[in-house]
């Protein structure tokens, strides 16, 4: 397939806001390995650009969601500085197609992580702190049907984060069994725990880290990893006001303009 053809259209997609069919339709023989060649060729565009990497976000760690895709396996995408929100940044719509958002827990490193052979205690002793985190999904294909290598190839349908101001250390967290309870609008809407992503979202930071050495890349230091969703992503539109909470962690929020 056309690798550069499918990041043109992915990246005059996202800039311009507006949505286009699936990037398999017109490529059925389409790889994940395909998938992830296009989502770097426009992360290589934005930094030629000037956006600097934060950090990198992991999808589809949910069961929900790896069935209603046909997957077993979670996938990943990039996070750049120009979407990074601080808490009380308003989001604008007008920037976004059809966006969601996602509760999450964000891992903030304080040592490189570099696979294979990661473990759930390699993360423990690569994190300085967690915070609680939203993540804005968007998707450049059109009303969101998307099959895994859609999504991969427009960068994990990653658009926006915020991160919470709450630091708290790893060790005083427990990651398997952490409440998390999601409102929309002061009402509540979702609720879960961080079980919900691979039994413990350390398990899927060590995933990530082994994934991504296949490509020669490692989790440095400084990086912020977004582990995956707890519940379903939500529907944002402007006026719509998220607050995800997170028991011993504090809370984040976001407002949609």
């Amino acid at each position: 397939m056309d690798i550069q053809k499918a990041a043109d259209a992915l990246y005059a997609a996202e800039e311009g806001v507006y949505q286009i069919p699936m990037i398999s339709s017109e490529n059925p023989d389409m790889t994940v390995d395909d998938a992830y060649a296009i989502q770097l060729k426009n992360i290589e565009r934005r930094k030629a650009q000037g956006e600097k990497l934060v950090g990198m976000k992991i999808g589809l760690t949910s069961k929900g969601m790896q069935q209603l895709l046909g997957v077993d396996v979670p996938d990943y995408g990039h996070l750049t500085d120009r979407m990074l929100l601080l808490e009380g940044q308003p989001c604008p719509v007008k920037e976004m197609n059809q966006p969601k958002v996602e509760g999450e827990v964000a891992f903030c490193l304080k040592k490189t992580l570099k696979g294979p052979g990661l473990t759930i205690a390699d993360v423990y002793d690569a994190t300085d702190y967690v915070v609680p985190a939203l993540e804005i999904v968007d998707s450049r294909i059109k009303d969101w049907k998307i099959k895994l290598v859609d999504t991969i190839a427009d960068n994990g349908s990653s658009a926006r984060l915020v991160v919470g101001s709450r630091m708290t250390p790893i060790e005083h967290v427990d990651m398997r069994l952490t409440g998390m309870t999601l409102e929309k609008n002061g009402e509540l809407v979702n609720s879960g725990t961080t079980a919900e992503v691979w039994g413990n979202p350390a398990a899927a930071v060590a995933w990530l880290g082994n994934a991504l050495s296949a490509y020669g890349i490692e989790l440095e230091a400084g990086s912020i990893v977004l582990a995956g969703a707890l519940t379903a992503a939500l529907p944002a539109q402007a006026g719509d006001c998220f607050t995800a909470s997170f028991c011993g962690m504090g809370s984040v929020s976001v407002k949609f303009v």
